[in-house]
Protein backbone atom coordinates (compact mmCIF):
# COMPACT_ATOMS: atom_id res chain seq x y z
CA UNK A 1 0.00 0.00 0.00
CA UNK A 2 1.28 3.29 -0.36
CA UNK A 3 1.19 5.63 1.98
CA UNK A 4 2.46 8.44 0.60
CA UNK A 5 -0.84 9.38 -1.32
CA UNK A 6 -1.59 10.39 1.89
CA UNK A 7 1.03 12.81 2.90
CA UNK A 8 0.25 14.21 -0.24
CA UNK A 9 -3.64 14.74 -0.73
CA UNK A 10 -4.29 16.40 2.94
CA UNK A 11 -5.05 13.25 4.61
CA UNK A 12 -8.57 12.35 2.71
CA UNK A 13 -10.38 9.42 2.80
CA UNK A 14 -8.86 6.00 0.72
CA UNK A 15 -12.29 5.82 -1.70
CA UNK A 16 -10.69 2.72 -3.04
CA UNK A 17 -12.57 0.78 0.08
CA UNK A 18 -16.03 2.19 -0.69
CA UNK A 19 -16.18 0.86 -4.14
CA UNK A 20 -18.14 -1.75 -4.82
CA UNK A 21 -16.64 -5.08 -4.79
CA UNK A 22 -16.85 -7.24 -7.75
CA UNK A 23 -19.10 -10.05 -8.05
CA UNK A 24 -18.05 -14.04 -6.95
CA UNK A 25 -17.03 -15.84 -9.70
CA UNK A 26 -19.62 -17.87 -10.93
CA UNK A 27 -19.98 -21.59 -10.85
CA UNK A 28 -21.04 -24.17 -14.03
CA UNK A 29 -22.33 -26.59 -11.48
CA UNK A 30 -24.66 -24.42 -9.55
CA UNK A 31 -28.02 -24.10 -11.09
CA UNK A 32 -30.58 -21.80 -9.74
CA UNK A 33 -34.09 -22.47 -9.92
CA UNK A 34 -36.26 -19.91 -11.38
CA UNK A 35 -38.69 -18.32 -8.21
CA UNK A 36 -42.00 -18.26 -8.36
CA UNK A 37 -43.40 -14.56 -8.21
CA UNK A 38 -45.47 -14.55 -4.89
CA UNK A 39 -48.15 -11.63 -4.91
CA UNK A 40 -48.83 -9.06 -2.04
CA UNK A 41 -51.88 -10.99 -1.03
CA UNK A 42 -50.24 -14.20 -0.61
CA UNK A 43 -47.89 -12.21 1.56
CA UNK A 44 -50.43 -10.99 3.43
CA UNK A 45 -52.49 -13.89 4.35
CA UNK A 46 -48.94 -15.57 5.00
CA UNK A 47 -47.81 -12.55 7.49
CA UNK A 48 -51.43 -13.17 9.30
CA UNK A 49 -50.58 -17.01 9.56
CA UNK A 50 -47.78 -16.84 10.99
CA UNK A 51 -48.93 -13.88 13.73
CA UNK A 52 -52.11 -16.10 14.55
CA UNK A 53 -49.90 -19.05 15.15
CA UNK A 54 -47.84 -16.94 17.02
CA UNK A 55 -50.62 -15.70 19.18
CA UNK A 56 -51.42 -19.39 19.76
CA UNK A 57 -48.68 -20.43 20.39
CA UNK A 58 -48.21 -17.76 23.37
CA UNK A 59 -51.81 -18.60 24.68
CA UNK A 60 -51.09 -22.01 24.72
CA UNK A 61 -48.02 -21.46 26.48
CA UNK A 62 -49.30 -19.26 29.01
CA UNK A 63 -52.57 -21.41 29.59
CA UNK A 64 -50.10 -24.46 30.25
CA UNK A 65 -48.19 -21.91 32.87
CA UNK A 66 -51.13 -21.11 34.65
CA UNK A 67 -52.38 -24.77 34.70
CA UNK A 68 -48.47 -25.39 36.53
CA UNK A 69 -49.34 -22.86 38.97
CA UNK A 70 -52.49 -24.21 39.74
CA UNK A 71 -51.12 -27.34 40.32
CA UNK A 72 -48.12 -26.46 41.91
CA UNK A 73 -50.46 -24.30 44.49
CA UNK A 74 -52.55 -27.35 44.91
CA UNK A 75 -49.78 -29.68 46.08
CA UNK A 76 -48.56 -26.64 48.37
CA UNK A 77 -51.71 -27.03 50.24
CA UNK A 78 -52.27 -30.42 50.38
CA UNK A 79 -48.62 -30.47 52.04
CA UNK A 80 -49.62 -27.98 54.30
CA UNK A 81 -52.67 -29.76 55.67
CA UNK A 82 -50.38 -32.79 56.29
CA UNK A 83 -47.80 -30.57 57.92
CA UNK A 84 -50.64 -28.98 60.21
CA UNK A 85 -52.25 -32.31 61.02
CA UNK A 86 -48.66 -33.62 61.75
CA UNK A 87 -48.34 -31.03 64.08
CA UNK A 88 -51.81 -31.69 65.89
CA UNK A 89 -50.88 -35.37 65.98
CA UNK A 90 -47.52 -34.38 67.61
CA UNK A 91 -49.15 -32.20 70.28
CA UNK A 92 -51.13 -34.95 71.02
CA UNK A 93 -48.68 -37.31 71.73
CA UNK A 94 -46.57 -34.92 73.68
CA UNK A 95 -49.50 -33.81 76.23
CA UNK A 96 -50.02 -38.08 76.56
CA UNK A 97 -46.67 -38.30 77.28
CA UNK A 98 -46.68 -35.74 79.69
CA UNK A 99 -49.91 -37.29 81.34
CA UNK A 100 -48.25 -40.57 81.13
CA UNK A 101 -44.79 -39.06 83.03
CA UNK A 102 -46.95 -37.56 86.12
CA UNK A 103 -49.04 -41.05 86.23
CA UNK A 104 -45.42 -42.48 86.34
CA UNK A 105 -44.26 -40.09 89.18
CA UNK A 106 -47.34 -40.51 90.99
CA UNK A 107 -46.49 -44.50 91.38
CA UNK A 108 -43.20 -44.44 92.01
CA UNK A 109 -43.14 -42.07 94.24
CA UNK A 110 -41.52 -42.62 98.05
CA UNK A 111 -44.63 -42.82 99.71
CA UNK A 112 -46.82 -45.01 97.82
CA UNK A 113 -43.34 -47.58 97.50
CA UNK A 114 -43.57 -47.47 101.62
CA UNK A 115 -47.36 -48.03 101.49
CA UNK A 116 -46.83 -51.37 99.29
CA UNK A 117 -44.21 -52.54 101.17
CA UNK A 118 -46.23 -52.50 104.25
CA UNK A 119 -48.73 -54.26 102.36
CA UNK A 120 -46.42 -56.94 101.54
CA UNK A 121 -45.42 -57.56 105.05
CA UNK A 122 -42.19 -55.56 104.56
CA UNK A 123 -40.78 -53.48 107.64
CA UNK A 124 -37.34 -51.24 108.12
CA UNK A 125 -35.00 -52.60 109.30
CA UNK A 126 -33.72 -51.96 112.88
CA UNK A 127 -30.24 -51.73 114.48
CA UNK A 128 -30.19 -54.86 115.65
CA UNK A 129 -30.54 -56.31 112.21
CA UNK A 130 -27.43 -54.79 110.81
CA UNK A 131 -23.43 -56.22 111.29
CA UNK A 132 -21.02 -54.98 110.45
CA UNK A 133 -17.79 -56.87 109.14
CA UNK A 134 -14.32 -55.83 109.34
CA UNK A 135 -11.17 -56.59 106.99
CA UNK A 136 -7.68 -55.98 107.38
CA UNK A 137 -5.35 -55.20 104.85
CA UNK A 138 -3.28 -58.32 104.85
CA UNK A 139 -6.77 -60.61 104.48
CA UNK A 140 -7.51 -59.00 100.89
CA UNK A 141 -6.47 -59.39 97.86
CA UNK A 142 -6.22 -56.86 94.85
CA UNK A 143 -7.24 -58.49 91.03
CA UNK A 144 -7.05 -56.48 88.42
CA UNK A 145 -7.36 -53.38 90.80
CA UNK A 146 -10.66 -54.88 92.55
CA UNK A 147 -10.41 -55.58 95.95
CA UNK A 148 -11.19 -59.09 96.83
CA UNK A 149 -11.61 -60.51 100.61
CA UNK A 150 -10.20 -63.73 101.16
CA UNK A 151 -12.67 -66.40 102.15
CA UNK A 152 -11.11 -68.00 105.50
CA UNK A 153 -13.65 -64.46 107.20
Amino acid sequence: MNNMKYYNDSLAYDFDRFMPRTSPKEYDNIVKLPQTKVSARQRKATRHVSAYATVLCLAVFMLAALCGNIGMRLRINEVSTQINEAKTELKALESEKTALQVELDRRVSYCNIEEEAEKLGMVKRSRDQVHYITVNEKNAAKIDGKLVLSEDE
